[in-house]
């Protein structure tokens, strides 16, 4: 399948791009095998799988297939060949919905694209729910090791998350470099004890057979289902996958995925399952226990470092759903370091960082176990899997022209698949799966509110700046009444359709007008890059040589939009002579927000857009303006 901005162009994978990829990006899928069987059989499950012969056969073939179905056919085969300039994740199909859904059916496609924000915003909670559940399960190994150390748990944990979070500035790529190796030992070290523990009952094989599964499920449907809701976190982090996909590119993760991930994945299922069909006692810690006495210290220790890099993927995940959600217009402006001088896509956003380890810690003190998290975290994934497959679907549609009969057969069957996953953690409402749904509906709150208030500020920006054309019409009907000073100023601005606010002030109260006047827009384009030679639109708005120009400075959602490097891509010809760039001055309009009477939003949401407006980054830092030659105005506006 075509990127979405065109032919993929194939470029070598080098092996340094695949460790990375293995310490970013596949720490949590891979640390899935420390808590799947447990969860599965946990005999304190509200609906207890019982442990028989037949039924572990099921449950091991039941994780295999699944894994198959959706992380190798779902993401790696077909959802990770969509990409937006080489980025992924569910706000990148969120844009490409928004670019060209709204062609065939604008009703269908509003509608899909709040399913998606909907999705974007259970992978927050995903983000959240992951490292907590992640790191406490692999500390957890310590009471099989030695039992009276069970009440250093929480606090160990604590400890380790807060390092991981003071860590992240960074960088992915410094992060990368030292979780990769380990991630490397991490995998060939499950995978060699995972056949070691087949050796010990080879006829687990079997459950490599479809016929388990599908036995299991049509012999045993009550007890099946239910399993579902622990057996769906075998593919927990295959949301990651592909929100990291602009880090590393699809082709390294696929690899990665493939070669080693997989098969020691696989692996350890099937010898976990072998060893609870020798020794039923195991089911307490099949992952642990599979391991020789001497070797579950440094097991622990290595699990430990494993799972703190399955928190990673999320964290880094994190920061491309939020830094693509701002530019789209479903958060504020966020204030973001790009760690990388090579990779645009490595982002650090601090604001989001200290959100998710205040969060993070929250979950682990109030939860303090991983089998009392394990029912929130399958929820958050499987609804955001659910909603990726159903956009997935609709682009192949709507863009790529798929048969319709090849869009029916394939959603029908990956959606039927996938609402099961849902279906069977909806039982778990009432034994955590309630939170993830929470945090979802929470965020989604905030990014619809969002959305509409500015959409409602914009309006009444437009009816207070009035019309450009007519203003300019007005200077030059009565030059008279300002002075022409020498300078160069830039004026931000929403469009070229109205007058800044800081304009119209400076003429009203200064009456002056400077030599030149650049208007300048910024315009965020649902791609994730836009090249240099598309940055610059000049407007001489209808009148030549009068020194008021417009300027669309355009960006796509993942880049840094640095306005004064932008402008110098400026050609003398375009701007009516050289521009002194060096000593121009750069001209702001803040808005204070109040309540007004107007019907735009629920009074609710009205406080809500007001506080949330508060975290916007400051516009000078975000556009990289000097700010010593930065002038901002301020005016009030009622939503």
């Amino acid at each position: 399948m075509e990127s979405a901005t065109g032919p993929g162009v194939k470029q070598k994978v080098h092996a340094a791009v695949v460790v990375g990829a293995l310490g970013i990006v596949f720490g949590d899928i891979g640390t899935s095998p420390i808590y799947t069987l447990q969860t599965v059989f946990n005999p304190d499950d509200p609906h207890p799988v019982p442990v028989s012969t037949g039924n572990v056969y099921g449950v091991v073939s039941l994780i295999f297939w699944s894994v198959m179905i959706v992380v190798t056919l779902t993401y790696i085969t077909l959802v990770m060949r969509v990409d937006n300039d080489g980025e992924g994740g569910i706000m990148a199909l969120i844009a490409m919905l928004r670019r060209w859904g709204g062609a065939a059916n604008s009703r269908a496609a509003g509608l899909l694209v709040l399913a998606g924000v909907f999705g974007a915003a259970l992978f927050f909670g995903d983000s959240m729910i992951t490292p907590a559940i992640s790191v406490l399960s692999a500390v957890e190994g310590i009471k099989v090791v030695e039992p009276g150390l069970g009440e250093l748990v929480v606090p160990a944990t604590a400890v380790i998350i807060v390092m991981l979070f003071a860590f992240q500035r960074k960088g992915t790529a410094t992060v990368g470099r030292l979780f990769g190796p380990v991630m490397i030992v991490w995998f060939l070290t499950i995978g060699t004890c995972g056949a070691i523990g087949i050796a010990g009952h080879p006829g687990i094989l079997r459950a490599l057979s479809p016929t388990y599964a599908i036995g299991f499920l049509w012999g045993h449907f009550g007890i099946a289902f239910f399993s579902l809701a622990a057996i769906v976190l075998a593919v927990t982090g295959a949301e990651a996958l592909y929100a990291d996909m602009g880090h590393f590119g699809h082709r390294a993760i696929a690899r990665g995925w493939l070669l080693l991930v997989l098969p020691a994945c696989v692996l350890s299922y099937l010898g976990q399952g072998a060893l609870i069909l020798r020794d039923r006692g195991a089911i307490g810690s099949p992952f642990f226990l599979l391991v020789p006495a001497w070797g579950r210290l440094p097991m622990v220790l290595l699990a430990t470092a494993a799972t703190v890099i399955a928190a990673q993927a999320v964290i880094t995940g994190a920061y491309s759903v939020a830094s693509q959600a701002a530019q789209l217009g479903y958060l504020p402006r966020l204030r973001i370091a790009h760690t990388s001088a090579s990779t645009i896509g490595q982002i650090y956003v601090p604001g989001i960082n200290w959100l998710l380890m205040v969060s993070v810690l929250t979950l682990v003190f109030a939860f303090q176990s991983s089998a009392a998290l394990a029912y929130a975290f399958g929820m958050a994934v499987v609804g955001t899997i659910t909603i990726t497959t159903l956009l997935f679907f609709a682009l192949a549609r709507v863009h790529w022209h798929t048969p319709l009969w090849l869009v029916c057969l394939g959603a029908g069957v990956l959606l039927t698949i996938d609402l099961l996953f849902l279906a069977a953690n909806l039982t778990k409402l009432a034994h955590g799966a309630w939170l993830p749904l929470l945090i979802g509906l929470t965020a989604f709150t905030v990014m619809t509110t969002w959305q509409r208030g500015r959409q409602a500020v914009t309006r009444e920006r437009e009816r207070a700046e009035g019309s450009l054309c007519g203003f300019i019409d007005l200077l030059r009907a009565d030059p008279g009444s300002y002075a022409r000073v020498p300078g160069t100023v830039v004026f931000l601005n929403r469009g070229k359709q109205t007058t800044p606010l800081a304009l119209r002030a400076n003429v009203a109260h200064n009456h002056t007008l400077h030599d030149q006047i650049l208007i300048v827009s910024i315009e965020t384009l649902p791609v994730p890059h836009v090249p240099d030679e598309q940055r610059i639109r000049v407007d001489d708005l209808g009148y030549a040589g009068d020194g008021i120009l417009h300027v669309s400075a355009r960006f796509g959602y993942m880049d840094s939009p640095d306005l004064p490097s932008a402008l110098r891509l400026l050609a003398p010809e375009q701007t009516e002579g050289p521009v002194a760039l060096d000593e121009a001055s750069y001209f702001l309009s803040t808005v204070e927000l109040v309540r007004g009477p107007a019907q735009t939003m629920a009074p609710w949401r009205k406080r809500l857009f007001i506080a949330t407006s508060y975290l916007t980054a400051d516009a000078a830092e975000f556009l990289g303006l000097p700010r010593d030659r930065t002038v901002i105005i301020g005016s009030r506006i009622q939503v």
